[in-house]
């Protein structure tokens, strides 16, 4: 009697097409198996779910484009995700990735998305259905994630329904022709398949890819250039600002920008001003559909187009705005001069009912800010934006009109994309952030930064350049001091700053012996008070803490 140790479909005695015995033909062994037939039926079921759920996800995105630029699919699951995040996550993507979180973001959710796709193929060869269903659990989620956000429509429901259906379709299909290549039981007594089988799921394959990348292409375009926008966008002209000689804050006075070397600009050009918010993928808003309603405790509602808007007497002022995330010495800073509507003269067409004390601003991609109504309604500046350094508002921030708040950190007051103003209070409402363990005023702290040198520099030894900025809108800053290596504080060169609503170059000459060296900065306010040395992290109200680099001198 011989006994065969060889591994083949009748390792075990069986007979041609016998189940029995551990290599027995009715087991699916490609999933935990070894074999290359195991491993190639497992690779190209794989395959054939990123291609069905990358076609389905690309025709979501287009039907979107078509019907419901304010959302689709991804962005409404991705809003949702940025939504459920706790604080300290957020601010740790920013510090990891700063002012590209959200490019990250995409791109990690692609990953997900990538990795669902292909197991969702792998299950559905294995057994019939299973792939299907998870496709369509995320299609449900897709949809409610839709549902859930502020700007989706009952249009915006074709969208992820018509991207889990196709999907689903896809995968039956290519399912069905790899199987006739590679069947998951193959016959033994039956000759192998001809090629043709081979050549015409390849030739699905590389069409469905092909599919893929250019309709993905085109779903890009079609959601970053909204029907109509560009085109309306290039009709607006900006008006002019209403005496903008005898506006505080519109004239840069001479000195105000120091000359040195590794120095940012006294004012921060459009295409480097930071951008922080929590839209995944900038909304294209029509600026002939736009409108700006005033709602909550007034005598009567406001709505304003922005024709109207453009005709209104415009003010003028340089502002820097700053974002609650930035650490001490961080760049989610910037200066520019903005044009736009004073909110108080908004706000008194409206009539503001007694009582209120914050007016909660919101978006067209559902962000909300609670700004304490004392601050849209005194003389500090706060306005309805329409332009940014001489030019219409960029798209990413804002178009067609934003707000701006001077002296209160971005996420109480710099609302884009704004849509709605309600007057209300903070008893009944609160912002974003706010009901995500942030503060409720968001006042700027009085902060200075070293510019150049840069941290972990190398420089001269002797007398050294430094220069930086420093800030405190609403008070001004009073002066400016640097030491090295904890010496005694030295009194720096302070610029005139163009109001007390931006930030204020500086300079100094300190001396610096060979070897390595800290150097640290403080500022004060207009109001004679003292930037604190207390470290805080950002988080609940902003950080805070003297600038400390370490430079190296040679």
């Amino acid at each position: 009697m011989s006994v065969h140790t060889e591994s083949g479909p009748n390792a075990t005695g069986g007979q041609p097409g016998n189940t029995s015995g551990s290599g027995g033909l009715g087991r699916e062994p490609f999933l935990g198996s070894t074999s290359r037939p195991g491993r190639k039926l497992m690779f190209w079921a794989a395959v054939c779910g990123l291609i069905s759920v990358a076609i389905g996800v690309v025709a979501g995105e287009l039907t979107a484009a078509a019907i419901s630029p304010a959302v689709s699919p991804l962005t409404g699951v991705g809003g949702a995700a940025i939504d459920g995040m706790p604080p300290g996550v957020k601010d740790w993507a920013i510090s990891i990735f700063g002012t590209s979180d959200k490019l990250a973001f995409l791109i990690a959710m692609c990953l997900v998305v990538a990795v669902l796709a292909a197991l969702a193929g792998i299950f559905e060869v294995r057994r019939r259905f299973v792939g299907v269903v998870g496709i369509a659990v995320f299609g449900i989620v897709g949809l409610v994630a839709v549902l859930t956000r502020a700007q989706s429509t009952t249009a915006a429901i074709a969208a992820p329904v018509l991207a889990a259906v196709l999907a689903i379709l896809l995968l039956g299909a290519f399912r069905k022709r790899l199987l006739a290549w590679l069947p998951r039981n193959p016959d033994p007594t039956r000759a192998p398949a001809a090629g043709e089988d081979r050549r015409r799921f390849l030739q699905a394959a590389g069409a469905g890819a092909g599919v893929a990348v250019v309709a993905g292409i085109f779903a890009a375009v079609a959601r970053t250039t909204a029907v109509g926008v560009a085109q309306a966008r290039e009709k607006l002209r900006l008006p002019a600002p209403a005496s903008p000689s005898t506006t505080p804050g519109a004239v840069i006075p001479a000195g105000a920008e120091i000359k040195l070397d590794g120095m940012e600009p006294l004012v921060t050009p459009n295409a480097d001003f930071y951008r922080i918010d929590t839209a995944l993928v900038v909304p294209n808003v029509n600026p002939t559909s736009w409108k700006l309603t005033v709602t909550g405790m007034v005598d009567h509602e406001v709505e304003i187009d922005l024709a109207t808007l453009l005709a209104k007497p415009m003010m003028e002022q340089y502002v820097t705005i700053a974002c609650v995330s930035n650490e001490v010495g961080g760049d989610l800073i910037g200066n520019a001069k903005w044009l736009g509507w004073p909110v108080r003269e908004l706000l008194a067409l409206a009539g503001v009912k007694p009582g209120a004390d914050m007016v909660l601003s919101s978006s067209t991609d559902g962000f909300t800010a609670g700004t304490p109504l004392e601050a849209m309604t005194d003389n500090r500046g706060a306005m309805i934006a329409v332009g940014m350094n001489d030019a219409l508002l960029p798209i990413e921030h804002g178009f067609p009109a934003r707000l701006i708040v001077p002296g209160l950190y971005g996420f109480v007051s710099a609302t884009k994309w704004v849509t709605n103003l309600k007057v209300t209070t903070f008893a009944e409402d609160l912002g974003y952030w706010s009901t995500r363990g942030w503060s409720t005023h968001g006042i700027i702290k009085t902060s200075s930064r070293i510019d150049t040198p840069r941290d972990g520099g190398s420089v001269k030894a002797g007398s050294v350049p430094v220069g930086g900025v420093a800030w405190a809108q609403e008070r001004g800053i009073s002066k400016v001091e640097v030491r090295v290596d904890q010496g005694n504080w030295q009194e720096a060169k302070l610029a005139p700053g163009i109001s007390k609503d931006t930030w204020y170059q500086w300079s100094a000459q300190v001396q610096m012996d060979p070897g390595g060296h800290q150097l640290q900065v403080r500022a004060t306010d207009g109001q004679g008070q003292l930037q604190t040395d207390q470290v805080a992290p950002p988080a609940p109200d902003g950080a805070s803490g003297f600038h400390t680099i370490h430079v190296q001198a040679g």
